[in-house]
């Protein structure tokens, strides 16, 4: 797997993001990539912003999650219902992260987990995702019991789309496709809050 936090000019830059209104249902994104360093979302995020306050935590510019345990407070003060996006290197972190915001998290939605601890090729990666899930069954459960939805909502794809290897970036258009249909299902499900 390559570790996107070991690369200096990934960690240049603001190490929290935040577009959109205040009043709007937060999305919070947890990015070991390191993108949105110019201090503004990736543009294909732009179009969710407008309807959703979008708020982009570059983990190699902090080195750890805690700017992204300090958003999720102040969203809680401020009574937020969040959900949080993820990829890979940092699912597992991403689900310890939510279990500690559980009251005011509604959802976690995942890009290519399976790619958090081993070498995944496109080809392997929705195989690798169901590994994972089921290494996590129990936590994920948990969360799920406790009303945080937890999805895969995206993998990488042996196809010209997608032409890295997982985890598929969080910028990428089909992520935020995934993302945007993933929330709209939410809003239907009468279990989420």
């Amino acid at each position: 797997m390559r570790d996107l936090t070991a690369d200096p000019q990934r960690a240049e830059g603001p190490p929290v993001v935040w577009e959109g209104s205040a009043n709007a249902r937060a999305v919070v994104v947890l990015d070991p990539s390191g993108a949105a360093k110019h201090d503004e979302l990736p543009a294909t995020w732009r179009s969710l912003a407008e309807r959703q306050q979008v708020v982009w935590c570059r983990t190699p510019a902090s080195g750890s999650l805690a700017d992204a345990d300090e958003v999720l407070g102040r969203l809680t003060a401020r009574d937020a219902v969040v959900d949080v996006v993820a990829s890979g290197p940092i699912a597992e972190n991403a689900m310890a992260l939510v279990g500690q915001h559980r009251g005011h998290v509604r959802s976690l939605l995942l890009v290519d987990p399976g790619a958090e601890h081993e070498h995944v090729s496109s080809a392997g990666a929705r195989s690798a995702d169901a590994a994972w899930t089921r290494r996590v069954s129990r936590r994920w459960e948990d969360l799920d019991a406790d009303g945080v939805r937890v999805r895969v909502v995206a993998h990488s794809e042996p196809t010209e789309r997608d032409r890295i290897e997982p985890p598929l970036p969080l910028g990428h258009p089909d992520v935020v496709s995934a993302v945007a249909d993933a929330l709209e299902a939410l809003e239907s499900d009468p279990l989420a809050r």
